[in-house]
């Protein structure tokens, strides 16, 4: 993906989803890290506690969307952007349009169940009624190597 796609202040925002990526990774999580910004600030951000919560839906850009809606106290978040470590699932992709996201912007495809171009394109799906402009690849070598890392630790361990 070429730089012109991101905006100057995206490498900043996604180096946040990154560490909070790294998080979740320490505590035993999946390394997925959300960050959820408006006019330039961040509103709303989270990694993944699936395992912590024991709950399927505790991914980490479901969590940084709550938050962001209760910050605004609002359902939608129109003017808003979605910074994501690893490509939206159809659950995460599908909350962002009904969030109505202006944009998406994730780092590492996910060929086995991403939503946002790799399986499928929920963002894009021509029977919804809003569509997220949607760039990926931003720090994506790091994301990936974060979570080679994190699965080759856990194959190791019993």
């Amino acid at each position: 993906m070429e730089y012109t796609a991101f905006w100057q202040h995206d490498a900043r925002f996604m180096q946040e989803a990154l560490r909070l990526a790294d998080e979740a990774a320490r505590m035993g999580e999946v390394p997925v890290g959300a960050v959820v910004v408006r006019d330039g600030l961040v509103i709303g951000k989270a990694h993944n506690q699936v395992e912590t919560l024991r709950d399927p839906t505790a991914h980490a850009e479901m969590l940084a969307i709550t938050a962001a809606c209760t910050h605004l106290d609002d359902k939608f978040l129109h003017g808003c952007t979605l910074y994501v470590t690893l490509e939206p699932c159809p659950m995460c992709a599908g909350a962002s349009v009904w969030a109505r996201l202006d944009r998406i912007v994730y780092a590492a495809m996910d060929p086995k169940a991403g939503a946002c171009g790799s399986l499928m394109h929920v963002a894009h799906h021509p029977g919804l009624n809003h569509r997220i402009e949607v760039h990926h690849g931003l720090f994506e070598a790091e994301s990936e190597a974060l979570l080679k890392r994190f699965f080759a630790r856990r194959r190791q361990d019993p």
